[in-house]
């Protein structure tokens, strides 16, 4: 039985310094488990992305404490925890695969959420060039089973130089570049999501080559192109 869920249940009723230092070994412990089950994931996903191989399972966790400088909300600790595994790490601007462990919010999910400008533009551009690929990736049997669509907040209309009626303005519109499926408090408690997980992550592997490929930076000897 994994300790996830019963802590982070207790952490949500308690989200306080007090508390967290008063169960401080309850805390350690959870997380020494957490690293434990990634670093089994991190093991095998490796299969699909050699460069996450130099990674270390605390490389791919997220810190618990919330920054509240700019938040209303200042409870001081995230009620979830956070899983990303990105060739670029936590902070990179590039496609990851992600794990919340959250109790009855739980899901395994990737893609690139809320990229930058640039980013954008350069995603965009690989649509209007690429975006039959996008759609067959979206509409393959074995992805669609468990990500029935690739979601995210819209545009109202069409992205500047795009037009309205342009065959793939669907995904212009997107801000966002993620899909997600739910993992059941039951699979959590058990371990059972760790396979779950990577078989999403095996999943949706093209899709976060299809977005890696439209963000990179192709160079010559003149510099980036």
């Amino acid at each position: 039985m994994r300790p996830y869920l019963s802590f982070l249940t207790a952490l949500t009723e308690n989200n306080s310094k007090e508390w967290m230092d008063a169960n401080k070994k309850w805390y350690l412990e959870t997380r020494e488990t957490l690293l434990e089950d990634v670093g089994l994931m991190l093991k095998q996903i490796t299969e699909l992305e050699p460069e996450l191989a130099a990674f270390k399972p605390k490389d791919c966790v997220f810190r618990q404490n919330r920054d509240i400088r700019f938040s209303a909300n200042k409870d001081p600790y995230k009620t979830n925890f956070g899983v990303y595994f990105a060739p670029g790490g936590k902070k990179s601007p590039g496609p990851g695969y992600y794990v919340q462990i959250q109790p009855g919010n739980s899901f395994v999910g990737g893609g690139i959420w809320m990229p930058d400008s640039d980013t954008l533009k350069k995603i965009r551009k690989e649509i209007d060039y690429s975006g039959a690929e996008l759609e067959r990736i979206e509409n393959d049997p074995e992805f669609k089973q468990l990500f029935p669509k690739i979601e995210a907040e819209k545009l109202k209309t069409s992205p500047r130089d795009y037009e309205i009626d342009h065959p793939y303005i669907e995904y212009l519109k997107l801000k966002s570049f993620t899909v997600s499926h739910p993992i059941s408090d039951k699979a959590i408690d058990s371990g059972v999501f760790i396979q779950f997980a990577l078989d999403g992550f095996r999943r949706m592997k093209p899709f976060n080559d299809f977005l890696s490929r439209a963000i990179e930076e192709v160079e010559d000897g003149s510099g980036i192109l």
